[in-house]
């Protein structure tokens, strides 16, 4: 009994807290108590209650039998807008809290919602190597389900929240990216619903023209309802290096040669300043030293970029062995560095052994709850971008987010983009090595101004044949952007497949010059 006078003198004591600093002041100022109590338990029941959804699933053998079904019930919203004279837009019902993208779409209210409840993985065919899924299927979903399989796909995007759907109509990442390619790069066919309500197959040898232009159109071509990815043999660990390297010059050349590496299964760099970074080379093994192995994804370890940050105030190298899915979503536990802004002691230890096991909050209720002035706050004070620039343009692209933004620490992935046709190629006829560099925090620049700042970014990405991630907020006019991206087969397919009145141009839907 004197526990729960405890506690209710405790939250007595919080409100009355609240009710005199006003509710905005502490959402904005202090917004860490309301994630701890109310967001994290939250999300662990979001969590429990997906797990036991896809579990049941897969037990009762029910997603295949029901995916055709679910899929004629998408053809059946599709004819009904047809029937009522086309007169809006379409866009999925998902509510737009439920991404992982920051950005804000108001496009929702307006266009007509096609429900699209579709996030099973429907099967796993070990003789062509092959994992067909649902579009709503999370990685952190996919990983647990084929691990224990003793399967993976080549590219696991960081964040288990991160949909099939979302990597595909946008894209994705991973360290693996400079052998495999982007995510799009591992899928072999696509089925979609089309706008005259057709259901159609796509693959590289079948209406190859819309599977090269469905990555990156952000659903203004069709509703995905299912895709098949690649998978190969998973492995127990990885075997991870970390390299300290300082020197701006050096640190390219380092991050570089490792990226050209086809013995490395993974290449990272984490630069925590203009000339000082962690270059982080890995292989897939099934033996490991247990002395050297390192379970970093457990709820108490410390925050992988925190851990990785040991080894360059040390200055030294080190050899580590780290469980395989751990190491895929070795970024989750803090959304990369995001959530020592939103909990700044989430990294304490003490915090870790009682609470480390609520953690993270889930994307979605972040900005379910952010409320209109943390919403403005985050957009004029917070970046949250990802720019795909050549290789060999990196140590210049490196100097321009340190004048533009100055944000730190700068996550570094590289890729091998192949001359596919579509909106994402090289500006030659070959294959190309380009590096993803992720901002994401407070930018430290003076006078940093949104927008401006990030045009000038823009403008230079655009100068290097380079290439912004669509999640995040764009501000380029619809000349400049189209100058960004090739729109030949895109706006064909358009054209052809009567998408003009169905859906909006992806520029429309994602630019805020559209939306403002």
């Amino acid at each position: 009994m004197s526990a729960l006078w405890s506690v209710g003198a405790g939250l007595l004591l919080l409100l009355l807290w609240v009710r005199h600093r006003g509710l905005e002041a502490v959402l904005v100022h202090h917004r860490w108590v309301f994630v701890c109590l109310f967001l994290l338990p939250l999300s662990i029941l979001f969590d429990i209650y997906y797990q036991l959804r896809a579990w049941a699933v897969w037990r009762l053998h029910s997603a295949p039998r029901q995916h055709a079904q679910r899929v004629r019930h998408i053809q059946a919203q599709v004819r009904e807008w047809k029937n009522e004279g086309s007169k809006r837009y379409m866009c999925t019902g998902r509510p737009g809290w439920l991404t992982v993208s920051l950005r804000v779409g108001k496009y929702k209210k307006t266009h007509k919602n096609i429900m699209i409840n579709l996030m099973d993985v429907l099967e796993v065919d070990s003789e062509r190597q092959v994992v067909r899924v649902e579009p709503l299927v999370s990685m952190g979903q996919l990983t647990a389900h084929l691990n224990p399989m003793g399967w993976t796909i080549p590219v696991v995007p960081e964040l288990d929240d991160l949909t099939v759907g979302g990597l595909i109509m946008g894209t994705g990442i991973e360290s693996s990216s400079h052998i495999y390619g982007l995510f799009q790069h591992t899928c072999v066919a696509y089925e979609l619903v089309l706008a005259d309500g057709s259901l159609v197959r796509c693959s590289p040898t079948e209406n190859s023209d819309l599977f090269y232009a469905v990555p990156w159109s952000c659903g203004t071509l069709g509703f995905l309802v299912a895709a098949e990815i690649k998978m190969i043999p998973a492995k127990k660990y990885v075997k991870i290096h970390y390299e300290p390297v300082r020197g701006l010059q050096k640190i390219c050349e380092k991050f570089t040669e490792e990226s050209k590496k086809k013995e490395n299964s993974f290449v990272e760099g984490l630069l925590y300043s203009l000339d000082e970074a962690v270059i982080m080379t890995g292989v897939l093994t099934d033996e490991a030293e247990q002395s050297k192995i390192n379970r970093i994804g457990n709820y108490y370890k410390p925050w992988f970029f925190k851990h990785v940050e040991k080894y360059l105030k040390a200055d030294r190298t080190g050899i580590e062995y780290i469980p395989s899915r751990h190491y895929y979503h070795r970024h989750t536990r803090s959304i990369f560095w995001e959530l020592q802004d939103i909990i700044p002691f989430g990294n304490n230890p003490i915090f870790r052994y009682l609470f480390g096991w609520m953690v993270p909050p889930k994307i979605s209720l972040l900005k379910l709850t952010q409320g209109e002035a943390i919403r403005k706050l985050y957009e004029q004070h917070h970046v949250v971008q990802d720019m795909l620039v050549p290789m060999k343009s990196l140590e210049k692209s490196i100097q321009t987010f340190h004048v533009d933004l100055n944000v730190y620490p700068l996550w570094l992935c590289p890729f091998i983009l192949p001359n596919n046709p579509g909106m994402v190629h090289p500006k030659g006829d070959e294959a190309e090595l380009y590096v993803d560099i992720g901002a994401y925090g407070e930018p430290k620049r003076k006078q940093f101004e949104a927008r401006a700042s990030m045009r000038q970014m823009e403008k230079f990405v655009r100068s290097v044949h380079g290439f912004q991630m669509l999640y995040a907020d764009c501000y380029m006019t619809r000349e400049e952007f189209w100058d960004m991206f090739d729109g030949s087969l895109y706006h064909k397919l358009r054209e052809q497949m009567n998408c003009k009145d169905a859906f909006p141009e992806v520029y429309d839907k994602i630019c805020k010059a559209a939306r403002h």
